[in-house]
């Protein structure tokens, strides 16, 4: 039989079918597995199909498009997760139902993830420490795999996309079935694409990327058991872009200096249901092999980061309208190196958290609590003589914390949903912080490790109130985040091999913010939709200096129409953006000012049916008016690059 989850999802299917607004999402990033309307916390979903539906060129594109979420990009190959304000090691990231780790402390390290095999992705927007430890101060990105094919039936999928501007094509080929108890699916992805065009029609010299993804499942379950064994491999090879504007080519074969990144990802997802209870156990392996090439095919840097991750969760049998969790979560990490240069030494880092949480639920409230220990190991090893470029000293460090949180929703009217939640978090130094010397090429500085550094701990007060009926829906999102120990790179005034010199420090710091927004669906006007949104966040130092890559406000507005066309289009829609980005003056002392500006785009598509046959196609103009610009957050805003020009995207996708 189907696992419980899948078994409540179908459920939730069939019961919003006909509802003419969006369904009630099963959140599974969150403790309790409930549906979005009965979470204590507020939880952004959204599938991938829908991100995918505004022609964005990669997954973290997609991903900015979601309030509260932006992206650190380096042209269009590279791009970080930012969330109201926080990345890098701040912002925890997740795919089937791991923790993914690859030396994420680098704005040029991307996310090493295809949207291929995905079937949507859960925001958690604030600290999560209770269920993942260290380093998701800032919040989660959780994505949900790919679901299996239904009890025996057979499926093949082909997915194609083309891109004018970077005259890029992303193909994938997906094959699942099943039976009652075994299930089985396997997808392969291949993505390629030139140099990215500006707006006056140049190109960017080394922005051409192209990937190779492969993803595989087996599962088993019946109605005592349920387990499931998925792999990823995903090849990257990235063209990192250091000469600006030089020779205009539409070769896709990557130049000098570029990055060779092999990520193998494998897990395994078990759950055991007893009579009145039921226990969960995760267990992970990822390794991340990540080379930089300078002008020939062999590696100046290299560095190999495989950790193993585990993650037991057991549901207490429930006692009255109250229910808990008890659980251990860890980690083992060993970083090596092999290259000419190290940015950080070779070391191995052990986490252990223990941690306990419960909900009490009567009527339309619930109160959710919880209470976490944890402890993070870090020894390095010595290299080099002391205070030599490349030395390193050796390390052996341990910090721990406690951390809890408190949650309160409650239904204020029939359609009107208050959530209250008061939650800690902490991130202790990474490597990187903790130990550099030497000149971090994705930042052309000369950095220097603390090795004193204290763990940074938050708490966080988020405040989510919203009104959703069948035709309207409005939110508001209101957040404080307090940091204590916020690390941060600080120039000393030296000069070494023609890059300054900056120290880590710390400082407490503070980010407060929100996001605003409705959603229209008149009746009888049921084919049109109107969405708007607004975001703005504000990073400060205790100092009253502010802190670096804040994203600048943003407001949003779509209007959307839904139509069907005789017998041989359905599900049509058109779709028109405009997507308005404030001038950014709040910036830290290396930061420079970025002018605000409006991209329009368009989005059309639908399912057409020719006979037997029937496909979803979708075109999308993203930048239309070929406007130039610069995202305040793109690495090569310094070098005075702005962000790409207009872009066609169509997407063709056929079940077989």
């Amino acid at each position: 039989m189907l696992q419980a989850q899948e078994v409540q999802e179908k459920k939730q299917d069939t019961l919003h079918k006909d509802k003419p607004f969006t369904l009630d999402e099963v959140i599974v990033s969150t403790a309790f597995k409930k549906l979005q309307s009965q979470n204590v916390m507020k939880v952004e979903h959204s599938t991938i199909k829908e991100l995918q539906q505004k022609g964005t060129a990669t997954l973290i594109e997609g991903l900015a498009t979601i309030p509260g979420v932006s992206q650190v990009s380096t042209g269009t190959s590279i791009g970080k997760p930012v969330i109201r304000g926080l990345s890098g090691n701040r912002v925890l990231v997740y795919s089937q139902g791991v923790r993914i780790e690859n030396q994420q402390f680098g704005d040029e390290h991307g996310l090493g993830l295809n949207d291929a095999g995905v079937e949507s992705v859960e925001v958690i927007k604030g600290p999560a420490s209770l269920l993942y430890g260290s380093d998701a101060l800032g919040g989660v990105l959780y994505f949900n795999p790919e679901k299996f094919a239904e009890a025996g039936t057979f499926k093949a999928n082909f997915n194609q996309k083309l891109f004018s501007n970077t005259l890029g094509s992303n193909s994938s080929l997906g094959l699942k079935t099943s039976t009652e108890n075994w299930k089985f699916l396997v997808r392969g992805t291949y993505n390629t694409h030139s140099d990215y065009k500006m707006a006056d029609g140049d190109r960017v010299t080394n922005t051409r990327y192209q990937e190779t993804d492969f993803k595989t499942g087996i599962g088993y379950s019946n109605s005592k058991f349920s387990s499931v064994l998925r792999y990823n491999f995903n090849d990257l090879d990235l063209g990192i872009p250091e000469e600006g504007i030089a020779e205009q080519t539409t070769n896709k074969n990557t130049a000098y200096p570029k990055q060779g990144i092999f990520n193998h990802l494998l897990s395994l997802n078990n759950t055991i249901f007893f009579e009145k209870s039921k226990l969960d156990v995760d267990l992970g392996y990822i390794s991340n092999d990540r080379s930089e090439f300078e002008d020939s095919e062999v590696a100046v840097l290299h560095m190999k980061l495989n950790t193993f991750n585990y993650n037991a969760k057991y549901h207490l049998p429930k006692f009255g309208k109250f229910e808990t969790i008890v659980g251990i979560q860890g980690m083992n990490q060993t970083n090596t190196n092999s290259g000419e240069e190290f940015l950080i030494p070779d070391a191995v880092t052990n986490d252990f958290g223990v941690f306990g949480t419960g909900i009490y639920e009567w009527g339309s409230n619930a109160i959710q609590a919880g209470l976490r220990f944890d402890n993070r190991k870090i020894n390095s090893d010595a290299r080099g003589i002391s205070g030599e470029e490349g030395s390193f000293e050796a390390l052996d460090k341990s910090f721990d914390s406690f951390n809890a949180s408190l949650g309160y929703k409650t239904n204020l009217a029939q359609d009107l949903t208050l959530r209250l939640n008061v939650a800690s978090g902490f991130r202790a130094p990474n490597l990187a912080e903790l130990t550099s010397n030497g000149v971090h090429e994705g930042t052309n500085r000369y950095e220097v490790g603390n090795p004193n550094l204290k763990t940074e701990q938050n708490l966080q007060t988020d405040l989510n109130l919203e009104y959703k009926s069948g035709h309207f829906e409005f939110f508001v999102n209101g957040f404080y985040n307090h940091i204590n120990n916020y690390i941060y790179t600080s120039p000393t005034g030296a000069i070494l091999d023609d890059n300054e010199v900056f120290d880590y420090i710390q400082d407490n710091a503070k980010l407060f913010g929100g996001e605003i927004g409705l959603h229209f669906h008149p009746h009888p006007l049921d084919w049109l939709h109107y969405e708007t949104s607004f975001e703005t966040v504000t990073g400060k130092k205790d100092n009253g200096d502010y802190l670096p890559l804040i994203p600048a406000n943003n407001w949003n507005n779509t209007i959307k129409t839904e139509f069907k066309i005789k017998n041989w289009l359905e599900a049509g829609y058109a779709s028109l953006n405009v997507s308005s980005t404030f001038n950014q003056n709040n910036v830290s002392g290396f930061e420079t000012k970025t002018n605000s500006y409006t991209l329009l785009n368009l989005g059309l598509g639908g399912t057409i049916k020719l006979g037997k046959t029937a496909f979803d196609i979708n075109l999308n103009a993203n930048n239309i008016l070929d406007k130039n610009y610069t995202s305040h957050l793109s690495r090569l805003k310094t070098d005075g690059i702005p962000n790409m020009g207009r872009n066609i995207v169509l997407g063709l996708n056929f079940d077989i």
